[in-house]
């Protein structure tokens, strides 16, 4: 299930069980930077740079809109393929591909009905600009596919990530089915690493076991809304937990990170489960949160427009209406900082200005453009 607004008063604890000191909390009147307001969006998931500075911006709906920041105006990209909108459901992520520029590829994730209910899909189109401030997706294709469809419509996940090395990741949510994220017969609650054309990237961890196996690059994961490289190439993921227990992962080739068998926090209904201390043959969170931030995307800064933020994790928060920025130092994570919103706050990304954009989340979401004061 989906997080239930919990309460915003927190502990952050880290993965030896020691509480961290509180970070500093900044009300909307605090607030570290400038926040510019573009364009409002229905339900609004994802945001994409185009080259000329454009934005393309995922609505849960269905829709794929191109908003011009000059102008503060917004158009409609045709041909996104059918969502099965509902719960968490609908158009997901989107990205460029790596020679878009000379392409005109671009990728998008979303929610499918099928068999036995909906799942996880991930295509590619050529995307066709026009002078109307619009354009049109043709030739699409759907590369990959969760291998398990559910009702109730929770937890895909799929957020879209080009690596150095051009392969594509995809985080594969387990659609509140909890167990298949430690089975090996499906994609479920897995990192997916792949060619730009969905085939399995060569050299994964388990690509002698099996076409689907061959996908994988880790396991154990329950909702992986937020992913991202660091500076040294290593890539970092954010995944809500149960009630409690949300965390921030460093992702290693091969590593099982426990779910559902251990978490830090409990299932919706009281039970408790294992804490991660208790199996340490799973790899724990750098950081985890008791209770919930909610984490809906992630960014590690690369910038210089927030110099003293460079390097540190910035994630966005729908039940604690936040972003939050933690540091990193080597292999440990610390929340720093968490600044009020006053909205739940959806999708993030870095500009190559430096500026930081964020979606805020629901029916009418504002695209905002963050600078410093």
């Amino acid at each position: 299930m989906m997080h239930l607004g919990l309460s915003v008063t927190y502990a952050l604890a880290l993965v030896t069980g020691a509480l961290a000191v509180p970070s500093q909390q900044l009300d909307a009147r605090q607030q570290p930077f400038k926040s510019t307001a573009i364009t409002d969006h229905a339900e609004p998931w994802a945001i994409a740079f185009l080259p000329d500075n454009r934005i393309l911006v995922t609505e849960r709906r269905g829709n794929l809109r191109l908003v011009d920041p000059a102008t503060k105006t917004k158009g409609t990209i045709t041909g996104v393929p059918t969502v099965a909108y509902g719960g968490q459901g609908g158009l997901h992520d989107v990205a460029l591909h790596p020679k878009y520029a000379e392409n005109s590829i671009i990728y998008i994730s979303y929610a499918e009905s099928g068999s036995g209910g909906a799942g996880g899909a991930v295509a590619r189109a050529k995307l066709t600009l026009n002078t109307s401030g619009g354009g049109a997706l043709s030739g699409l294709e759907v590369i990959w596919r969760h291998t398990q469809r559910a009702s109730g419509g929770l937890q895909f996940a799929c957020r879209l990530l080009f690596g150095p090395d051009g392969a594509l990741w995809i985080s594969s949510g387990e659609i509140n089915q909890m167990t298949p994220s430690q089975s090996m017969t499906g994609n479920l609650g897995k990192m997916i690493k792949l060619y730009d054309n969905g085939t399995a990237f060569a050299g994964n961890p388990f690509a002698s076991q099996g076409a689907v196996q061959a996908q994988i690059w880790s396991l154990g994961h329950r909702n992986p809304l937020g992913i991202d490289w660091d500076a040294q190439g290593r890539l970092w993921e954010v995944e809500m937990g149960p009630m409690g227990g949300d965390e921030l992962n460093l992702i290693e080739p091969g590593a099982n990170y426990g779910w559902p068998l251990v978490s830090q926090g409990r299932h919706y209904d009281g039970r408790t489960i294992p804490a991660h201390s208790t199996r340490p043959e799973f790899a724990p969170p750098k950081a985890f949160w008791v209770p919930v931030i909610s984490p809906a995307g992630l960014i590690i800064y690369k910038g210089d427009l927030f110099a003293s933020w460079k390097g540190n994790a910035i994630i966005t928060g729908l039940s604690s209406q936040s972003i939050v920025r933690v540091t990193i130092t080597g292999d440990t994570a610390k929340e720093a900082q968490r600044i009020s919103m006053g909205k739940r706050m959806r999708g993030i990304r870095e500009a190559k200005d430096g500026a930081i954009w964020v979606i805020e989340d629901g029916a009418s979401g504002r695209l905002l453009k963050l600078t410093p004061n």
